[in-house]
């Protein structure tokens, strides 16, 4: 249903990229958003390599919007709340311009409905730590280092590329290792739980899209659990990687596509957008 809903969205978003000028920028001035000029230069040097918007690049001006929504949040100090989503919003937005740029339709369509929904629910999380002002900026620079460092370890290692067999959940073997790393860092920090979010092939003859999405959440959270993650702390959905009606997948899709999303999230930050008993 998400991803219907990106496509039918994708005529109105061209419709207002006509409104936008020249001159105009989808990115925080140098200086604000507190701490963020490096990432900022960061996404802009990997946009280089991108072409001129065009008629066909829809994915492309939702990815600008997703990234501004993102400014703002962090203009609103939303990384004073929950620094580990925030982060990883940074780094999920890096991985949709790589596959813009590769020409990975599918998976930057799937990834654009996952950032976006992030967005979504940091928004108002943070909204609501700020009204009950559980949200300050952090003391300890040493503590806020280090959780960072944690949440960069973490993220990379759950978040690689070809962790399935096509059309299966079995594992890669050298994901396993990735998941037996992680889980025991995460059983030694109560302070973070995760959210895994399966995809499916482009192409799934064998088995239908929906079911092998959530057959590849569920094999996660299976080792994570066998490898000593207390189950509880583990949370689990799942997207269709079907292909977009504007794109004919190339082959190299096949292969990249063949994963799960992992969010690592505060214990106590809750999961839907509006669900919020953990005050």
């Amino acid at each position: 249903m998400e991803l219907r809903k990106l496509k039918h969205n994708l005529g109105l978003i061209l419709i207002l990229s006509l409104f936008f000028t020249p001159g105009c920028t989808t990115f925080a001035e140098p200086g604000r958003g507190g701490g963020t000029n490096n990432y900022l230069n960061t996404r802009s040097s990997i946009l280089e390599h991108l072409q001129p918007l065009g008629p066909e690049d829809g994915l492309r001006f939702e990815w600008e919007l997703v990234a501004r929504h993102l400014d703002e949040l962090i203009m609103n100090k939303s990384q004073w709340c929950f620094p580990a989503t925030v982060l990883q919003a940074q780094q999920n937005e890096s991985r949709i311009a790589s596959e813009l740029v590769g020409g990975l339709e599918i998976d930057a369509t799937n990834s654009l409905i996952i950032q976006r929904n992030l967005l979504q629910r940091l928004e108002q999380q943070t909204n609501y730590a700020k009204k009950q002002k559980i949200c300050q900026p952090p003391i300890d620079s040493d503590t806020d280092t280090s959780n960072i460092v944690f949440t960069k370890k973490i993220y990379n290692l759950l978040n690689k590329a070809d962790q399935f067999i096509f059309n299966s959940s079995e594992l890669d073997p050298k994901y396993i290792v990735n998941l037996s790393v992680a889980s025991q860092l995460l059983a030694k920090n109560d302070n973070y739980k995760i959210l895994i979010t399966g995809h499916s092939d482009a192409f799934s003859a064998d088995i239908p899209a929906s079911q092998l999405a959530r057959q590849r959440a569920e094999q996660i959270q299976r080792y994570l659990s066998i490898f000593g993650l207390n189950p509880n702390r583990i949370h689990i959905d799942s997207i269709d990687s079907q292909p977009p009606s504007f794109s004919t997948p190339q082959a190299r899709e096949h292969l990249s596509n063949r994963r799960v999303t992992i969010e690592l999230m505060h214990i106590n930050q809750p999961l839907m957008l509006d669900d919020f008993s953990w005050r």
